[in-house]
């Protein structure tokens, strides 16, 4: 609600980690500060000891927040709800935290391809029942994160994480509100985003926001790119390059104006402001 108040920004979102979801698997996270699993999820017999339960028993917290968020709001803007992307998601569980060569998970899919697809298919089920209760509990729209998707190559990704993607989107598709899909990588993958039927496709800073719509085409709608550091620029800088992809976006079906990731804590509130109203101006 604070950046609502705060900012005058066009859209909501649930702030709650994309690991939330592992409470309906029986595995416990820990923030030190970044998260840690203490016993990784590695072997077939590790994966066949994971409880999954539904959403609807052990995330019921995530969709009263929803709830409150709506009360809260009063229909000033919409809200969005989200959630990791499978492979994202599963990555954590299988490395025990945060990686760099994410050396586990791409062990265990050229090792035991048969088990990490069965691993990804039974994320994106309850996945999907999580984005169902955020729509039930009232989210006006869903963004999906495939933040650690280009850890892969292209042809690996297209091949053994793909579809699982496809899997999601089209089942949230049918819940009746947009869907936004952010596959960070966009260099390597955003070719293979623009093949699922997502209402908005996510673009990072790794490429030119002009090159993106270029892939994807100038009938989809774009999110995206401006690189979160650019917030530590000087001010005529922050403004003369939001300008300018305002400006770019508009070859697009339409461009939700927004970062090519999150936002750096260490961000000067007032820089988000000016930033806001550049983009209003503009």
């Amino acid at each position: 609600m604070q950046p609502i108040d705060r900012f005058g920004l066009d859209a909501a979102i649930l702030f709650s980690d994309i690991l939330t979801v592992f409470d309906a698997v029986g595995v416990p996270v820990s923030f030190d500060p970044s998260p840690t699993i203490a016993e990784p999820v590695r072997t077939t017999a590790d994966i066949e000891r994971l409880r999954f339960g539904t959403a609807e028993e052990h995330l019921h917290y995530v969709f009263d927040a929803v709830r409150a968020c709506k009360t809260a709001l009063g229909d000033r803007v919409p809200l969005i709800g989200f959630c990791g992307a499978p492979m994202t998601t599963i990555s954590y569980l299988i490395e025990g935290g945060a990686s760099k060569e994410f050396l586990y998970t791409k062990k265990l899919a050229w090792t035991e391809p048969v088990v990490f697809g069965r691993l990804l298919e039974r994320m994106t089920t309850l996945l999907i029942e999580y984005l169902q209760g955020q729509v039930a509990a009232g989210a006006d729209a869903l963004q999906i994160f495939e933040s650690w998707g280009a850890a892969f190559a292209p042809a690996e990704y297209r091949q053994l994480i793909l579809p699982h993607v496809q899997r999601l989107v089209t089942a949230a598709m049918g819940f009746g509100v947009p869907v936004i899909l952010f596959l960070r990588g966009n260099a390597s993958l955003l070719d293979q985003a623009k093949d699922t039927p997502a209402d908005v496709l996510g673009v990072d800073w790794g490429i030119e926001l002009e090159r993106a719509i270029d892939v994807v085409g100038s009938n989809r709608v774009v999110q995206g790119n401006l690189d979160p550091t650019m917030l530590f620029a000087p001010p005529n800088v922050l403004q003369a390059r939001a300008t300018e992809l305002v400006e770019v976006g508009r070859r697009a079906k339409a461009h939700i104006f927004n970062l090519g990731h999150g936002i750096l804590r260490q961000t000067d509130p007032e820089m988000v402001r000016l930033l806001v109203d550049t983009v209003h101006a503009a």
